[in-house]
């Protein structure tokens, strides 16, 4: 059961690092930080602080993968 789950996960394969890296490549920080309101996007941005951060504060993860979600499957047309 965990298997169909995960292959129904957009996300599946994708870490965070990912995940950041390429929403920095697609809108750099400045615009990341004006769309997700958070610190570490803001003040001295980089891959490894956000990382630290977003892996220890759920809801700010949460509003990375939305973001991602919507800018590379839903804007852009499915990945996969």
């Amino acid at each position: 059961m965990s298997a169909d789950i995960q292959k129904n996960n957009p996300l599946h394969g994708i870490t965070l690092k990912m995940q950041v890296e390429e929403l920095v490549k697609e809108f750099g920080w400045e615009t990341l930080g004006e769309k997700i309101r958070i610190d570490c996007f803001n003040e001295n941005p980089s891959v490894t602080s956000s990382l630290v951060f977003l892996r220890r504060t759920p809801w700010a993860r949460e509003k990375v993968e939305s973001l991602y979600l919507w800018t590379f499957f839903n804007r852009h047309g499915l990945r996969k």
